[in-house]
């Protein structure tokens, strides 16, 4: 039975195959073939084929049947899978002059407003500029070690939290994280409980994972769906993306006025966006660069650090061996009388093997995101023409048995050089993107889980809870989603000590 909505839907698509089939490039004839995949209908190409759950999964199902660079076309946009690390390499690292621009999302950047962000530039000068005003603060090690006191003070706090109330363990992690990056940013110190900021980064970030993930919205399909009126059946979507839109732009706005009356006031602490100010009258595009460059390191410090960090508490969770390994590398390293610090992490490096392993087992960027090619190529015989889409499965990446023996299982031994073996690969040269859309904030991210894992560990003994006499086993299940988070789990996390309780209610501030 057809409903307006059906019609209307219908008329739409219609419309769209006939601009499709306009199209300059319809019946082109090819240099090279395209690399091989799933055969896909005339007109629609492979749309049914595409997984909006998990697509790491299928991505890696088709590696298996096709090959590491795989093919796949929606409705004249072509899209290529890569599973292998040395073609991601190969195309998005040594060919990054040609590989580096973003595609454009209808829904999650021209209708939410995340092209303005770093993730979604397309790449020229504004991009550039962003990334060189990110890599002054947190480009190397040697930035970031300037953030160490506020990290170890943010993570100091996080004892307490969890000490006080432990079944709000992501609660206290997410609230850690936007500690850490808005007190960088913005210089703005958070209130203990319900603070906006961390509140409205929750909501953007969460909304940005969700509209982001191509397909999930017909808009992402058809573009011209982007101008029917809120009122047309089945355009959900537009109210949607208009309340998400104007999230971001409070996102983007409120902590940056609070530098701004911070400023004015003479009382701002030193921060990224205070420092990008101070002295300058801006014109129209540099403030924009400052507003949202600063932006982009909240949104990504907000989020992206908070899955990793559950991840180790699940893992110790489920392997008590490892917890137990690194604990008594802790107490022969550091001792009971002090809680580990940046100082002591050439001296561990069980605990460094072990936030590596963190970043393996469970992967925050599990689909990668799409780069997007500037110029036709030719890649190992075959054709990849302007304007394809590319996505590194860096799931399957760091979980190919090839390359980690064992992948499910958690074992930062992998990373140790023992009896002659060499180490398995550094996991950081794969999780975090290849080429000149590599995560910025890399540095910042494996700073803040190296520290949690150790700071947690020396006072805390983490395990299984237990209900009605009955151990509950966390089950592994990481969210689908551009961030992909560790399925909500419970554990019982309880002091190792009274001299622990000791180290967590020391008092600390800046």
């Amino acid at each position: 039975m057809l409903t307006l909505t059906n019609v209307a839907w219908l008329v739409l698509g219609l419309t769209g195959v006939g601009a499709y089939l306009t199209m300059p490039a319809f019946n082109k004839k090819n240099p090279a073939p395209y690399p091989p995949g799933p055969t896909g209908w005339p007109l629609i190409g492979n749309i049914q084929d595409i997984p909006r759950i998990k697509p790491w999964l299928t991505f890696a199902k088709w590696g298996k049947k096709y090959g590491d660079i795989v093919h796949v076309e929606i409705l004249g946009q072509h899209m290529m899978v890569v599973n292998s690390t040395r073609i991601a390499i190969e195309m998005l690292d040594k060919k990054s002059n040609v590989c580096s621009d973003r595609p454009v999302l209808p829904m999650c950047g021209e209708l939410c407003g995340w092209k303005h962000a770093l993730a979604l530039l397309p790449y020229n000068d504004r991009l550039r500029q962003y990334r060189k005003n990110i890599h002054h603060v947190i480009g190397s090690r040697a930035a970031v070690k300037t953030h160490h006191p506020i990290e170890e003070i943010e993570t100091r706090r996080f004892l307490k939290r969890v000490f006080t109330k432990p079944d709000q363990l992501q609660e206290h992690i997410r609230q850690t994280a936007g500690a850490i990056i808005l007190r960088i940013t913005y210089g703005y110190k958070v209130k203990e409980n319900n603070d906006p900021f961390i509140d409205l980064a929750d909501r953007a970030t969460h909304q940005f994972s969700r509209s982001s993930i191509f397909g999930t919205f017909m808009v992402d399909y058809m573009p011209f769906l982007a101008n029917v009126p809120e009122w047309f059946p089945g355009a959900s979507f537009k109210r949607k993306a208009r309340e998400w839109c104007e999230t971001l732009d409070e996102m983007a706005s409120a902590p940056y006025e609070f530098v701004k009356d911070q400023m004015a006031a003479g009382i701002a602490p030193k921060s990224f966006t205070s420092d990008l100010l101070h002295g300058r009258i801006l014109s129209a595009e540099e403030e924009h660069i400052v507003k949202w460059s600063a932006l982009s390191l909240y949104s990504g410090g907000s989020d992206t650090p908070i899955p990793s960090i559950y991840s180790f508490f699940l893992a110790m969770t489920l392997f008590p061996d490892v917890q137990k390994k690194a604990q008594n590398e802790i107490d022969a390293v550091v001792g009971s009388d002090r809680l580990p610090s940046f100082a002591d992490r050439e001296s561990l490096p069980y605990i460094e093997a072990l936030a590596k392993e963190i970043q393996r087992w469970n992967v925050v960027g599990a689909a990668g995101f799409p780069h997007r090619m500037t110029e036709d190529n030719i890649y190992n015989g075959y054709y990849i023409p302007k304007g394809s889409l590319i996505l590194a499965n860096i799931w399957f990446m760091l979980n190919d048995p090839l390359r980690y023996p064992n992948p499910s299982q958690f074992s930062p031994e992998r990373f140790l050089a023992s009896d002659g073996k060499k180490p398995e690969t550094d996991p950081y040269t794969i999780c975090f993107g290849f080429g000149r859309r590599i995560c910025p904030g890399l540095h910042l991210a494996d700073a803040s889980v190296w520290l949690s894992a150790a700071m947690s560990l020396a006072v805390f003994d983490i395990s299984k809870a237990v209900e009605n006499g009955v151990e509950i086993t966390p089950e592994i299940d990481p969210s689908s989603g551009t961030v992909s988070y560790p399925k909500p789990f419970k554990c019982s996390i309880k002091p190792r000590s009274a001299r622990a309780v000791a180290l967590i209610q020391e008092d600390v501030d800046y």
